[in-house]
């Protein structure tokens, strides 16, 4: 293995020991965002040769089910994830993994970006879902990483306008350190402070209350929202 990235899964089942019905009953090792370089192969592996750079796709379906076969293998109800109890993960030295879900790296991707695919991926399937297209205006609620990445990826998709919210002051100096470069300009992409969320009695609206104490909805009321993406 060459890199893998820590998830907030991994942070979570390291600090709390479980995620849902997810227990950590005994060591497991982490890590589920990787790329890494073959060391070997089995005898029946025609895709890869030793010293392929590659991505890892960590969750493996059963490839027989209805989901597989449809070509949703990712809701497959036996998939078999990295760094999901009891499953281990893959921030070790040496990972052996399937090969038809070991993806093999173009020479100007780097070992580094191979372990930010899957959570890239993750965000190109949210923007996917949502129906992001050109000219749509985005509300992203999250400005964690995968807040930035789907802010990015909406943006690759063509929106013309994204709104990006956290309550986090770090992660929103990332995001404006981010938004300074020439990719972004202060015209397509707006960060917003959320205090709190207020719930309004009644009709169990949930509006979340900005920095300068305005409602969310007020701040962003002159851009008709498409796609609203909470991470």
């Amino acid at each position: 293995m060459a890199s893998v990235g820590i998830c907030g899964s991994d942070v979570h089942y390291w600090t709390k020991g479980k995620i849902g019905d997810f227990i950590v009953k005994e060591p497991m090792i982490l890590g589920h965002e990787s790329g890494g370089i073959v060391a070997r192969c089995g005898p029946g592996v025609k895709n890869l040769q030793v010293g392929d750079r590659v991505a890892i796709e960590p969750g493996v379906p059963c490839r027989v089910c209805e989901y597989c076969k449809s070509g949703r293998y990712n809701l497959c109800l036996d998939i078999i994830f990295c760094a999901t109890p009891p499953i281990h993960g893959s921030l070790r030295n040496y990972y052996t993994h399937p090969s038809d879900f070991c993806y093999k790296l173009p020479e100007h991707v780097s070992l580094e970006e191979a372990a930010l695919l899957e959570p890239l991926s993750v965000a190109v399937h949210a923007c996917r879902r949502s129906g992001v297209t050109a000219g749509c205006c985005v509300l992203v609620l999250g400005a964690g990483p995968i807040g930035l990445l789907n802010m990015m990826v909406a943006k690759a998709f063509g929106a013309t306008k994204v709104f990006i919210t956290d309550i986090s002051d770090s992660r929103l100096a990332i995001l404006a350190n981010s938004t300074r470069n020439s990719w972004f300009d202060g015209h397509s992409v707006t960060y917003l402070k959320v205090l709190y969320p207020r719930t309004t009695s009644g009709n169990n609206a949930t509006r979340f209350v900005t920095k300068n104490h305005g409602l969310l909805y007020n701040e962003i009321a002159n851009f008709p929202l498409s796609p609203i993406m909470n991470v």
